[in-house]
């Protein structure tokens, strides 16, 4: 087993040297498991560097890869082991020195494993997949690797359109992927078992597992500068893929004795998945369309896990995730379990943002210290015209109601989200955002004077990112608006919430939103774009510091492509990048969802009514088509 030893001198010359060290506490080791087994000739053994396309302290903070590196070290033929981005001056070092970019457990060259997974959960990571080739000496396109070298696959939210990415990969798993990776790595196994077969063998191999897209089997076709579709090159290739899904979370692996990094990460808690889907349906959000149908855990496997997490890895706090964790039907049975099993160890639950009632309030008192902790609501638009459109499913009545609860309750602390460039959205929109900012502001000293308190200076933050039509939700076919139009909206909202010192306003950057809707929905013309820009030193996308706009225009316009091509309006019947792509839900009920949302009507939560979106096919979970 070849290691990559880095020197003590070389480590102590970057930023937090614990970002490359290893040894944290809960990690697999099974070298010598996996020694054996080749040495014996029981078995081939699978080797898979999962990778995750950022800095340790973000890959850390995920819990896809804690989940899918139990899934694969479970399997006694796999050895699952973490590799992440090094950062801007370790990449430097490793670049001067000539070390090879290698895994955490071993030290282990990337380039020496049979799997090399990417999990890649915003489009902005892609060129640092190219970097992490890079550095493992591993060649970038599918197409140029050798038999010798691993077989290079990704998943996770944006595989949904990986055409911009297609070139780069050999396999991509759609949807969850607890059982889908140990197929995959069963598949390795048998084909190294095998012999003499080759790649091409085991990509055809590959392509018979449900979920799996192969994309070297599939040529995009062009008509002058537009997408028109795929054509097949291998026969036995699927026509379509069905994403994957876990039918039973109560059953599925789960890690209770995460690994504990050794230095402190962006989200330094352990957590408890409490369902998957989401009921609610609003119209800009992508996860809430493909992660249907919703499916729940049960209070008592989740009780049982969040006891065994703190009792194995020693945090002291335990979030829980969900997409909307107010729909989950078991809260009130499960905060109680936990904080009954907390109580006396001096371990607390970090609760999400819920919607604000009597019950959430009386929760957010029990499992915090203090009462001067901040509220989180998500408006996402300014009135209630565009929330229809959006069918956010709220108005201003309840979001009032809400926050006088809270005032009444002592909160003081309020943060506001918010969307500009909304299908729709005009000019009026926009000072909706900053009238309800200042109605909030204007109801605490309203609260105030009935309680009888005496008021603290409230502190209420609007926060604004730019909207992005995303693949598989009913605005995939709207436009952006323009670098002009985000600045006008932006521009305008901020002058009129400087008029009270209580109002902070945030925004996102305008320039990498215009970045980003071309790599979602983007198609297969851009690889040549993204590896282009990666050798002109663009890499650390998501980092605005690091983010070079006028670097990826100029190297699109090199391909001949511009902006407006992905940006632009498309067409509800012509071809999209994603077509081939089953998530479930039809694309005749995401038209009509558009439809809706043009005439500014609502469609109610699955439990409420089912509106046969079309998830009703896997026949799991909490689909409402029957009733």
């Amino acid at each position: 087993m070849n290691i990559v030893n880095i020197s003590r001198s070389d480590l102590m010359s970057v930023e937090s040297p614990g970002r490359y060290v290893g040894g944290e506490y809960g990690a697999v080791i099974k070298e010598n498991i996996i020694q054996e087994l080749e040495t014996t000739g029981k078995c081939s053994a699978v080797r898979a560097a999962f990778c995750f396309p950022d800095v340790y302290e973000i890959g850390m903070s995920n819990l896809a890869m804690q989940i899918l590196y139990k899934c694969l070290n479970d399997q006694d033929y796999c050895y699952c082991e973490r590799v992440f981005s090094p950062w801007i001056d370790m990449d430097k070092v490793m670049r001067e020195k000539g070390y090879e970019l290698y895994s955490m457990e071993t030290k282990s060259p990337i380039k020496d494993f049979d799997i090399v997974a990417f999990t890649l959960g915003y489009e902005m990571c892609y060129t640092n997949v190219l970097q992490m080739l890079d550095l493992g000496n591993i060649p970038f396109r599918a197409s140029d690797r050798k038999e010798t070298d691993p077989i290079v696959i990704c998943g996770g939210p944006c595989a949904y359109n990986i055409e911009p990415m297609a070139d780069f990969f050999d396999a991509v798993l759609l949807g969850e992927g607890e059982e889908c990776i140990v197929e995959v790595a069963s598949v390795v196994k048998a084909y190294k078992d095998a012999g003499k077969k080759s790649k091409h063998d085991l990509l055809i191999e590959l392509a018979k597992i449900p979920g799996v897209y192969i994309p070297a089997f599939y040529e995009a076709q062009y008509e002058g500068n537009k997408y028109v579709g795929l054509k097949k090159l291998e026969e036995s290739a699927p026509d379509t893929i069905l994403k994957r899904i876990i039918t039973d979370l109560d059953n599925v692996s789960y890690p209770t004795n995460p690994i504990v990094p050794n230095i402190r990460i962006i989200h330094d808690r352990a957590y408890l998945e409490l369902f998957r889907g989401c009921i609610r349906g609003c119209r800009f959000c992508q996860a809430g369309f493909i992660c249907r149908p919703v499916r729940e855990k049960s209070p008592e496997t989740l009780c049982r896990q969040g006891i065994e997490i703190e009792r194995n890895s020693g945090y002291d706090e335990l979030g829980i995730l969900s997409l909307s964790s107010s729909d989950y039907t078991g809260l009130k049975e499960l905060t109680d379990g936990l904080l009954a099993a907390f109580e006396g160890h001096h371990s607390s639950l970090s609760l999400p943002s819920l919607r604000i009632d009597n019950f959430a309030l009386d929760l957010m008192e029990k499992v915090s210290q203090t009462r001067k902790s901040g509220l989180t609501f998500a408006p996402e638009a300014g009135t209630q015209r565009l929330r229809d459109v959006i069918n956010k499913g709220i108005c201003e009545e309840d979001i009032m109601k809400s926050l006088r609860l809270a005032f009444a309750g002592g909160w003081s602390t309020v943060k506001l989200y918010f969307m500009l460039g909304l299908p729709t959205e005009t000019m009026e929109d926009v000072e909706g955002i900053a009238n309800l900012a200042h109605k909030i502001e204007n109801l605490y000293y309203e609260v105030a004077r009935e309680v009888g308190f005496k008021p603290r200076k409230p502190e209420i933050t609007v926060s604004t990112s730019m909207y992005i039509p995303k693949p598989f939700t009913p605005f995939q076919w709207e436009k952006q608006c323009t670098k002009e139009e985000f600045l006008e909206k932006q521009g305008h909202l901020r002058d009129l919430l400087r008029k009270s010192r209580n109002i902070k306003y945030i925004w996102h950057d305008v320039e990498s939103s215009l970045w980003e809707v071309i790599l979602a929905r983007g198609d297969r013309r851009l690889c040549s774009v993204i590896l282009d820009g990666y050798k002109k030193g663009c890499f650390y996308d998501a980092w605005d510091d690091k983010f070079k706009f006028d670097v990826w225009m100029e190297t699109l316009n090199e391909h001949g492509l511009t902006w407006e091509m992905f940006a632009r309006e498309f067409d509800v019947d012509e071809a999209l990048p994603w077509g081939h792509i089953d998530v479930g839900v039809t694309t005749k009920f995401l038209k009509k969802e558009r439809e809706k949302a043009y005439e500014e009507t609502i469609t109610p939560p699955c439990r409420t009514k089912c509106s046969a979106c079309g998830a009703q096919c896997f026949k799991v979970g909490e689909c409402y088509a029957s009733k």
